[in-house]
């Protein structure tokens, strides 16, 4: 059934008049783990996680995403702390340059850090980009997963990290920037996972004799995750959705942090977590472990967006099987987001509004 699917929604592409593409399928491609969009000046520029470098896919109609000749803007150097592992990258233009945020590492995971990249061009795909370094406060401890938000005129980063050196949980941290490249503040803890829903993590760790090697710091057997923070501002609202559970399980979730308005960010009293998952899985739909997600505004401004990837069948993992999907989402009467479920693969929604004819 998954297959006929497909296949349908590749033949409605190929049908569809190429200069005023008005609907579109999910998923936008056949792999790509932790997808990003970003929309201006009439152009979608499309990131995720390719594992050995940077690329961007620029296009007009978000249903032609892979129609498009992808743009290597950077690839790592053969050796060195961010040679390895390049993941979940986002593209913001901050203060009239671009910049690119990832993280990498030397060949362990446990090296894992955040990396930035800059280019004054005013299209990304174009010009130099330039590499100005990590991106950490004093700790330097495991991190990855950074965004970058500006709110009341002050620049921060979240990002999932360790408390300490070892494996074992992620939790949410924030700082303030200097600059979009210098940490500024202390790191502060704003999420932890706490519910019984997002405490989901055993890892599938081989068996020695039916049972669990020794507890490893590096690759324990559960793992309890918060990972991919994401900002949504609206309404003079502050929300940040984030993933929960292990990406290797099938129970991949968003769920979601809320502001105060008017507080102190860098307050963890601040932050209060929404007692259910806001967004999960729809076997009827093919979207297994929904998550790692972004948001971006329709090309004239007039509907909300949520990009993410999804697993089409269950027990597939962190693997290359993950698909970007996008979708419209709206507003509930109180204020916060309604992000509904995942759409069903292969069916026809109409583009984002505002799209070049």
């Amino acid at each position: 059934m998954l297959r006929r699917l497909i296949v349908c929604a590749v033949l409605v592409r190929a049908l569809a008049p190429s200069s005023a593409q008005t609907m579109l399928t999910n998923p936008l491609l056949s792999s790509g783990p932790d997808p990003w969009v970003v929309v201006r000046n009439g152009f979608y520029y499309f990131l995720c996680s390719t594992q050995n470098s940077l690329i961007i896919r620029k296009t007009r109609h978000l249903a032609q995403l892979a129609e498009v000749v992808p743009h290597v803007i950077w690839t790592p150097p053969a050796s060195g702390p961010y040679s390895h592992d390049i993941w979940a990258p986002e593209l913001h233009f901050i203060r009239g340059k671009w910049y690119v945020y990832f993280a990498a590492d030397a060949g362990t995971n446990i090296t894992h850090r955040i990396y930035v990249i800059e280019n004054a061009s005013v299209d990304p795909t174009e010009g130099t980009w330039m590499f100005k370094g990590k991106v950490t406060d004093r700790t330097d401890k495991w991190a990855i997963d950074p965004t970058v938000f500006e709110s009341s005129g002050r620049l921060y980063m979240a990002w999932s990290g360790w408390a300490g050196d070892t494996n074992g949980r992620q939790d949410i941290y924030l700082a303030e920037l200097a600059n979009p490249w210098t940490v500024k503040s202390e790191r502060v803890r704003i999420g932890t996972p706490e519910f019984p829903w997002e405490h989901i993590g055993d890892r599938d760790i081989p068996r020695v004799n039916g049972n669990y090697p020794p507890a490893d710091p590096v690759e324990p057997t559960h793992v309890d995750v918060n990972e991919a923070p994401e900002v949504l501002q609206h309404d003079g609202r502050l929300f940040l959705v984030y993933s929960a559970n292990g990406c290797w399980t099938d129970f991949y979730s968003l769920a979601m942090l809320e502001a105060t308005p008017g507080g102190d960010l860098l307050e963890p009293r601040t932050w209060k977590k929404h007692p259910q998952p806001v967004f999960t899985y729809a076997p009827e739909a093919h979207a297994w472990a929904p998550g790692h997600n972004g948001f971006f505004q329709s090309p004239d401004g007039r509907e909300s967006w949520i990009v993410y990837h999804a697993n089409p069948e269950r027990g597939q993992g962190c693997g290359e099987h993950r698909s970007p999907r996008a979708q419209r989402f709206n507003w509930n009467a109180d204020g916060t987001p309604n992000f509904g479920q995942p759409v069903t693969v292969g069916k026809l929604v109409d583009s984002p509004s505002g799209e070049a004819k």
